[in-house]
């Protein structure tokens, strides 16, 4: 891949990267600010599960993090486009689809074939 597409992809992920941060900042500041002195166990209930909700959310989204720095990190050693199983050429459709993806169509099709199968 040439250095003009890296770089695309570079700065495409560190925008996710901004926004999935921003998105972290924000829930722990609501969640800091919101008064949860409800005297109505329903009204308690449906705050708790909402929490339980974002949460769930931030932990996925914390683990997409994980993989944006590690796509980053791919780019700056020069494995970023390259298929960890096979070491072909991930296309840049795929990569436009799903920046952070480390495997060709081909490989992660068979992947989920076989956890299909297990």
């Amino acid at each position: 891949m040439d250095a003009e597409k890296l770089e695309q992809f570079r700065q495409l992920l560190q925008e996710e990267m901004k926004a999935l941060l921003s998105e972290a900042d924000k829930t722990v500041h609501e969640m800091g600010d919101e008064a949860s002195h409800f005297p109505d166990p329903t009204d308690r209930a449906t705050q708790e599960s909402d929490r339980t909700f974002e949460l769930r959310i931030r932990d996925r989204e914390r683990k997409l993090a994980n993989k944006v720095r590690e796509a980053l990190e791919r780019i700056d050693d020069g494995t970023y486009g390259i298929c960890e199983d096979c070491g072909a050429d991930i296309s840049e459709a795929r990569l436009k689809a799903r920046p952070v993806t480390t495997q060709c169509i081909d490989c992660k099709i068979e992947a989920e074939e076989k956890e299909k199968r297990h």
